[in-house]
């Protein structure tokens, strides 16, 4: 029986099932698609039809790519397209995200992780591992000088590091969409229980978050603080906000950014981060192949990131791998 299935097809602008005409993720606008997660490069405006997790339809919606009929699936239910049974299961990335498996009518089973992460996060549901002939996986962090540290003793040193200069603020760059909350919870977990100021670009998010049940503790505009309130204090904003006249109003901030691409000290040095935080909402090398070699795939197609390292490697163990080269995929600020 030939190894690529011919129900399934990968497309530089997305995945593509032939029979029920849908797409996974697909890089344009489309008829009817499959949605992993809420971030721009996945979720797209303009879909006719968009079968997705409650929270990802509603991230959508908050950000303007509404679908003109949004399907929420439940985790774990199946739902048939065409010749195509489906569900969805959670990939521990951000709210709502998921993994899409698919079982064609020959039996084989694709299970599609969109970007994923096997660490703890208190912001989302983890990542279920799901045994399949096929694994399409991302390769953001596919490289072995990626493994991630222990979020906790990151934000233990931006702790300590605000502590030991309490006239300054400490000024977080983090991805507005997961990563702006998982690092609120990871704060709080810490025993940070003072207000938190925000950008006014991160208030929207944090909001559905909290409206879904996700709890983020006193969370204050900096719109409405003082440049003297603000001494000793965090301040969460956008990646591009750090080098923005808008720190301008902040009492000698200690730029910081929480990325995986923190590990490379030559980003942190561009953006004019003094205080690098590697914590990612991706999985780092040592998740990727502990996690193809958990589930055993027959195959593996590597969507978008380190493609050529991830390829190799599971050539190297004897697994057939190619990668997509999709069209439309962004190495996000993580």
């Amino acid at each position: 029986m030939a190894l690529s299935p011919t129900w399934i097809r990968p497309r530089p602008e997305g995945i593509h099932l032939p029979g029920p005409d849908v797409w996974i993720d697909p890089a344009r606008p489309v008829a009817r698609a499959i949605v992993t997660h809420g971030h721009a490069d996945h979720a797209r405006a303009g879909h006719g039809a968009v079968w997705a997790s409650a929270e990802t339809l509603a991230i959508m919606a908050a950000r303007g790519q509404a679908p003109e009929a949004g399907h929420a699936l439940a985790m774990g239910v199946a739902i048939g397209l065409g010749d195509v049974t489906v569900s969805l299961h959670p990939s521990g990335h951000i709210l709502g995200a998921c993994q899409v498996r698919l079982e064609g009518p020959d039996g084989r089973v694709v299970v599609v992780t969109g970007d994923w992460k096997r660490a703890p996060d208190p912001t989302c549901a983890p990542f279920t591992p799901l045994p399949c002939d096929i694994l399409v996986t991302e390769a953001t962090f596919a490289l072995p000088v990626f493994r991630h540290p222990p979020p906790e003793a990151e934000v233990a040193r931006a702790l300590a590091m605000l502590g030991r200069q309490p006239r300054r603020c400490l000024l977080i760059g983090a991805y507005a969409l997961g990563k702006a909350q998982r690092l609120v919870r990871l704060l709080r977990a810490a025993g940070h229980e003072r207000p938190i100021f925000l950008h006014g670009a991160l208030k929207a998010l944090c909001a559905l978050y909290e409206a879904r049940g996700v709890a983020l503790g006193p969370l204050v505009p900096v719109a409405e603080a003082t440049k003297a309130d603000l001494a000793g204090e965090i301040v969460l904003a956008p990646p591009s906000a750090l080098a923005d006249r808008w720190s301008r109003r902040l009492p000698d901030p200690i730029p910081a950014m929480a990325s995986g691409w923190m590990r490379i000290r030559a980003r942190a040095r561009q953006r004019g981060v003094e205080l690098p935080l590697v914590i990612s909402d991706h999985a780092d090398w040592a998740e990727l192949t502990a996690t193809i070699a958990e589930l055993a795939p027959r195959e593996v197609w590597v969507t978008h990131g380190r493609d050529d390292a991830l390829v190799h490697w599971c050539r190297t163990q004897g697994i057939p791998a190619r990668a997509l080269e999709l069209v439309g995929r962004e190495d996000e600020d993580d």
